[in-house]
């Protein structure tokens, strides 16, 4: 086995199973925390067994469990949060517990989205993004080594349906565009999230910055990725742009979860959020520190719903 030993943290959750089949298959001694509940939910055990089976171990206990986190963290030298938006506050225990420990080397927390100290977000994402910010600010205050993965846009969330509500495919008539479709965003497939996490564990130079993904083939903006797509069907799409008024209409008419979605298209279509700045000496990109990760293209992504 190589590599620093690793605690996880909602390893079954929607990016977390990534992570850990990553750090399984980078060879890291793979620790993952899990609720005595988990294993009653039949696709988490299967999940859990698919873990075990290339070497994990598991460690029973809870992020909002002080004493179960202090026992786990003990294990290991790196912690990888991905719990979900419910437990993001939960973290501060985590932080404490860490703290209390003392012997980590470096803390992930959960983050994978977009550059949480330089937002533009409304409500319903503007108070998640702030408890990410003051969870940040804790870590850096408490001097825990840290390492923050922006990973932008999940693919599974936002290219599989090119941002479009209620959508489960590529549209193929109409699609709607927020803002004039010229902010260019990132679009990472979940299983590169989980490879370029793990390659940062050990790597002196994501030490206390933010590992931004960024890869130039990830990367475009939905006037060129509607293009791309339109080349690839044989076919122009009816196209419906809302101003950035029309979008924060939109958002205040769109009712629970909707709105949280809106919210998120606003920030990245509209203001351009993920790339509307230079990474700077906080920040590394990873494809450029990882070019051996031969990670999905735009392109490859959306060939696959042809």
């Amino acid at each position: 086995m190589g590599g620093s030993s690793i605690l996880i943290i909602g390893a079954t959750g929607y990016i977390g199973r990534h992570v850990a089949n990553a750090a399984l298959a980078q060879g890291h001694p793979t620790f993952l925390l899990v609720r005595e509940s988990t294993s009653s939910n039949p696709e988490k055990a299967q999940l859990l067994e698919s873990f075990t089976s290339k070497g994990a171990t598991l460690v029973h206990g809870s992020i909002d469990d002080y004493a179960s986190l202090v026992e786990a963290v003990k294990k290991v030298d790196v912690v990888i949060s991905t719990v979900g938006s419910q437990q993001i506050a939960d973290q501060f225990t985590l932080i404490k517990a860490i703290k209390a420990v003392g012997t980590v080397k470096r803390f992930f927390p959960s983050e994978f989205g977009i550059d949480v100290d330089r937002h533009h977000a409304k409500e319903p994402m503007k108070s998640m993004f702030d408890l990410k910010v003051k969870l940040r600010r804790t870590i850096e205050a408490e001097g825990i080594p840290y390492t923050y993965v922006v990973a932008n846009s999940f693919a599974g969330y936002f290219l599989a349906n090119f941002a479009q509500l209620g959508l489960t495919a590529p549209p193929r008539d109409k699609i709607v565009i927020y803002g004039d479709g010229t902010a260019k965003s990132v679009y990472s497939k979940e299983e590169d999230v989980g490879t370029f996490t793990i390659k940062a564990v050990d790597d002196p130079r994501t030490l206390n910055k933010i590992l931004y993904l960024r890869p130039p083939a990830s990367t475009i903006s939905t006037n060129d990725l509607v293009a791309l797509w339109e080349a690839k069907i044989g076919k122009t799409l009816e196209k419906v742009y809302l101003s950035e008024e029309q979008v924060l209409k939109l958002l205040q008419d769109t009712p629970f979860p909707g709105n949280f979605m809106v919210s998120i298209y606003h920030l990245i279509y509209v203001k351009g959020d993920q790339t509307n700045f230079e990474i700077g000496p906080d920040g590394v990109e990873a494809s450029q520190l990882y070019p051996d990760v031969k990670y999905t293209t735009v392109e490859e992504y959306i060939s696959a719903f042809l």
